[in-house]
């Protein structure tokens, strides 16, 4: 869109400060320095937060517990390594150059570093779920779920997003997971250190073997091991989804709000909906088929709520893969390409 006057004017005038603009005087670099020295500093102010306010829950809350009790460390490497799959199967499935170890590495990080700030919006607010049904639909829906999609996300437009290197829309997506392995990673060692904090394995004196504590703290953080092992690809799928759209975001300057709310709204449903679920239908189904073993129920649930959005990814991927091959000239039939609606749009008809 072009103001009247740019509009209809000679290409030849000046029309600065009156319809155009660019830094030309020095009142106009002042003003552009402290913009992006403001940016700057917003950014700092994050990594820096992030820092304290991990660190403090990890160091100060669960620290003695991790020193007593070192093999957590080897429980939470498998509590993830479903979840690790998950994020190299999004990388490898990426048809356009190779992202780079440092841009992944940082990402990984950052979602580490600001998954302190949906722990602590979580505990706050978390008296508002209340003891009822409704409480409990709102905590997921509208903190939980949206709280963690969006610090995972910050993850990703804070570093590797502003980087030439993330050159396609499926890079989203690839960003995305790995963020997503990253909060599951620290979201998992809370978890697992909070339930050897609690369990007898800490309280465990000085005159037992150290063998013997070692033993007791695998056998106690064992079943939350594999509980979280399971959560960790939920984390992954839900943030590969808002990546993606973080990424068509990029290429699409002029939408990029609407699209990229469409993807956290896409991730935090699917999200607030497992969390509503998972604690619902294992017992549900356990009254209609009694006798199966609460857990082998979570753990088909799980299995089948994953499944059926890692599918829905899978053909996400697939269908950017087949374009660019299509682009590059690999596809000889060009009628399969033809546009599609998306899993969650409605068909306008």
């Amino acid at each position: 869109m072009e103001d009247p006057v740019e509009a209809r004017a000679d290409e030849s005038e000046d029309l600065y400060d009156v319809a155009s603009w660019e830094p030309r005087t020095a009142l106009d670099n002042v003003a552009v320095g402290m913009y992006r020295g403001g940016v700057r500093i917003a950014r700092w102010t994050l990594y820096i937060l992030g820092v304290v306010i991990s660190g403090l829950i990890v160091v100060v809350t669960y620290g003695a517990v991790i020193v007593d009790n070192p093999i957590i460390l080897g429980l939470v490497l498998l509590s993830v390594l479903p979840a690790g799959l998950l994020a190299l199967y999004v990388y490898v499935t990426d048809v356009t150059t190779r992202e780079p170890a440092t841009l992944i590495a940082a990402t990984f990080i950052l979602a580490i570093l600001f998954a302190g700030f949906a722990a602590v919006v979580n505990s706050r607010l978390s008296a508002l779920q209340g003891a009822t049904i409704v409480g409990l639909v709102l905590y997921f829906y509208l903190i939980v779920a949206p709280g963690e999609e969006i610090v995972k996300l910050l993850a990703v437009r804070l570093y590797a997003f502003r980087d030439d290197r993330f050159d396609s829309v499926v890079d989203g997506a690839v960003y995305g997971a790995v963020a997503g392995l990253g909060f599951a990673t620290i979201e998992n060692l809370i978890y697992i250190a909070r339930d050897l904090q609690s369990s007898s394995a800490v309280l465990t004196t000085l005159a037992v073997a150290a063998t013997a504590q070692v033993t007791d703290a695998a056998e106690a953080g064992g079943q939350i091991t594999a509980f979280r092992s399971l959560a960790g690809p939920g984390h992954v799928i839900y943030s590969a989804f808002a990546g993606y759209y973080l990424g068509l975001a990029k290429f699409n300057r002029e939408d990029a709000v609407p699209i990229i709310l469409k993807g956290l709204i896409i991730a935090a449903f699917i999200h607030a909906t497992y969390n509503l679920l998972v604690g619902i239908v294992p017992e549900l189904v356990s009254t209609i088929v009694p006798g199966v073993p609460e857990l082998v129920l979570f753990f088909g649930f799980v299995l089948v709520y994953i499944g059926l959005f890692f599918y829905i990814l899978y053909r996400k991927l697939e269908r950017y893969r087949r374009h660019y091959h299509a682009v590059h000239e690999d596809v000889e039939d060009p009628g399969e390409l033809e546009p599609e609606m998306t899993e969650f749009d409605a068909d306008p008809e």
